[in-house]
């Protein structure tokens, strides 16, 4: 979108009324929440798992393709979560965090998978498009009006016009959130999972509702119904569902409460996290957010005693080992780690998160006891690991140290033009690396042909970048 989006280079954006600014800001909001948000991206392994067999039933039952839909989690407080192009639906942590129980994300998810279903994103233009029409229009009048000298009807036409636009716009946003809602409750339903966890969720919004002091007689000027309104629309199509008072499966169960203890672990102040688990909890979920909390205050004999107590019990877990590793890893007892990251890849069926894990602790070790064996074995675990998910800039780093290593310029600087286009900044520098890549690997070759999709890539974003800067000048 270039600086200039309604086709006028007389009218500058302090003359663009406040309805269409509403209207532009949401369409921007949008298209770019997943770039604003990709450096706040939370991956693990334990949790993208969680998500995934948490989702597929609810995804077949949208009718949408399990392999086509990603669900991811943002560092971010908001209780939220939202949809994307592409099929991407993104949890903010504050929600994971706020959810009793897997029941309440099943329900987020569920509704978020009808925003996929219906093609929302694809179809924002069906209320925005409207709704400029009309303001367009409010603007010509109000122009005529006061080109002949009725500056206060001219004033008031424009304003007019900008109400009209901002109600139909609010209206087809609440519309769509309204079938979204029945479409999560089918998907629940045809899934055989308990709606009352999308029932207790928006009871939750509700209660932030009345703290925030919102009043719940009249939606008009909201994007999305009242809470009170969803819980009314809802509550007789899902009571009515055969999987209305079943419960949260207890293994999936068991697993969100881990997961979110891990995420309130990683993320909050150890002091925080030791008096919501204190030590006399000796449940899983207790063990793994205290194991993260005592290797923040670094203490790391205590966050392994943590993981080795749960490992008694559940020494094939893929996860314990994996976060046992990290432990070990991060505190500077690099050659201790592979033992547990080894198995936890194995375990795991070669997990590619695990896998740049072990990867990176290989890289150390042999850069520290000068072992090319130990090289090796990073290169194969790192290739293999990137093979399967190469959205992964930490293990592209890895990789280059491998090639640096080895003094294979090519493949460091191909490593090097992949990290930098997935981190989404000077395009120059990732051509400039593509370029020497391409110059240097054997023709035809899958590696010299990526190198060329990058150069190419690179380009074209370069002159976009430099397009964009001329029209905001």
């Amino acid at each position: 979108m270039n600086g200039n989006p309604w086709g006028s280079s007389a009218m500058n954006r302090s003359h663009i009324p406040s309805a269409l600014m509403a209207i532009l800001a949401l369409v921007l909001a949008q298209a770019w929440a997943v770039p604003a948000r990709a450096q706040s991206l939370l991956r693990d392994a334990e949790t993208e798992k969680l998500f995934r067999d948490m989702g597929e039933p609810l995804m077949q039952a949208a009718g949408l393709d399990p392999r086509a839909v990603t669900i991811n989690l943002v560092g971010a407080n908001e209780i939220n979560a939202f949809a994307t192009l592409g099929q991407g639906i993104y949890f903010y942590s504050g929600l994971i965090i706020a959810a009793d129980d897997v029941l309440e994300v099943q329900g987020v998810l569920a509704h978020e998978l009808g925003h996929v279903a219906g093609g929302h994103a694809v179809r924002f233009n069906e209320g925005a498009g409207p709704a400029t029409n009309i303001s367009l229009l409010s603007l010509v009048i109000g122009a005529a009006l006061l080109a002949a000298g009725a500056g206060d009807a001219g004033m008031a036409a424009m304003m007019a016009g900008q109400q009209a636009a901002q109600g139909k716009f609010l209206a087809f946003s609440r519309e769509q959130e309204s079938r979204t809602d029945q479409a999560g409750a089918q998907f629940l339903e045809k899934a055989g999972v308990d709606g009352h966890g999308m029932i207790s969720f928006f009871r939750e919004l509700q209660g932030q509702e009345y703290r925030l002091a919102i009043p719940q007689d009249n939606s008009y000027n909201r994007t999305h119904p009242l809470s009170g309104e969803r819980i009314a629309a809802l509550e007789d199509v899902l009571q009515r569902s055969p999987a209305w008072g079943k419960g949260a499966d207890p293994v999936l169960q068991a697993r969100y409460q881990r997961v979110r203890a891990k995420l309130i672990g990683y993320l909050s102040e150890p002091a925080d996290t030791l008096r919501a688990y204190p030590p006399g909890d000796t449940s899983a979920p207790a063990r793994v957010a205290r194991a993260y909390a005592f290797h923040k205050l670094a203490e790391p004999e205590k966050a392994v005693s943590e993981v080795d107590a749960l490992l008694k019990t559940l020494p094939d877990d893929p996860y314990l080992l994996e976060l046992k590793g990290q432990v070990l890893l991060e505190s500077g007892h690099v050659k201790e780690a592979i033992p547990p990251l080894r198995q936890a890849v194995r375990l795991s069926n070669g997990n590619p998160l695990i896998a740049g894990m072990l990867g990176h602790a290989l890289v150390q070790t042999s850069e520290r006891e000068h072992d090319d064996a130990m090289l090796d074995e990073a290169e194969k675990v790192l290739r293999s690991a990137l093979a399967r998910d190469d959205d992964n800039p930490f293990a592209w780093l890895q990789l280059e140290t491998v090639y640096e290593r080895k003094g294979d310029k090519p493949r460091l600087a191909l490593a090097t033009a992949e990290r930098l286009t997935l981190s989404g900044g000077d395009p120059r520098a990732a051509l400039n690396s593509a370029m020497v890549a391409a110059q240097g690997l054997p023709q035809g070759t899958p590696e010299w042909i990526r190198a060329q999709d990058i150069v190419q890539f690179s380009r074209n974003r370069a002159e976009d970048m430099k397009k964009k800067g001329r029209n905001d000048r």
